[in-house]
């Protein structure tokens, strides 16, 4: 289920800023705002409902994820390849995340 739940979350929190980014930084007009708070308020849902115990865990976890979601935003929304070092670094932060799931398991 995390699998699914921290790109989900991803997904909605980089739309959410992203709307408001287009708002403040693009001229995009202000009704953006409001699917804009709508997909913040369903990243924090989804968030929450993640695995972990401790809430600091989890949102450490999800950061790799958050991090590689945002480059393919870059690509996919954006139109701009990301660099090898960007992919680098998501790669690294995916296995930081991973490492922080594993050892959140029990005996680990």
């Amino acid at each position: 289920m995390t699998a699914l739940l921290y790109p989900a979350a991803a997904l909605a929190e980089i739309a959410g800023c992203f709307a408001v980014w287009a708002w403040w930084r693009a001229d995009a007009p202000a009704l953006w705002l409001i699917p804009g708070a709508a997909a913040l308020g369903l990243f924090a849902f989804l968030l929450a409902l993640t695995p972990p115990d401790q809430a600091g865990r989890s949102y450490a976890a999800y950061g790799g994820v958050y991090i590689a979601a945002s480059l393919l935003w870059l690509w996919a929304v954006e139109g701009q390849s990301p660099r090898p070092t960007d992919l680098a670094g998501a790669a690294l932060a995916l296995i930081g995340a991973g490492i922080t799931l594993w050892g959140a398991r029990p005996g680990g």
